[in-house]
């Protein structure tokens, strides 16, 4: 299984959209752990959209998704409803 994820920085008004196997993992990677990565310089970082997905190829398509201008419209009226 498969998470595709929006992360928020509030302190810099940032998104951040990517897909992992292991979200508590890859939190503390982003929040602690990583000494590179545009992750870095906007910590803290909280999530503020999930979505499960059966395989990593679906995963992929729907990141690129989240990506798009749409994709991106759609996570930060996420973060406007917060």
């Amino acid at each position: 299984m498969y998470i595709v994820y929006a992360l928020y920085s509030k302190s810099y008004d940032k998104i951040y959209i990517g897909y992992t196997s292991n979200l508590e993992q890859r939190m503390l990677s982003h929040n602690k752990l990583s000494m590179k990565g545009y992750t870095l310089k906007y910590r803290p970082w909280i999530v503020v959209y999930t979505e499960s997905l059966d395989t990593k190829k679906a995963a992929l398509i729907r990141e690129k998704q989240l990506k798009s201008a749409k994709g991106r419209d759609f996570v930060w009226n996420l973060i406007k409803l917060m």
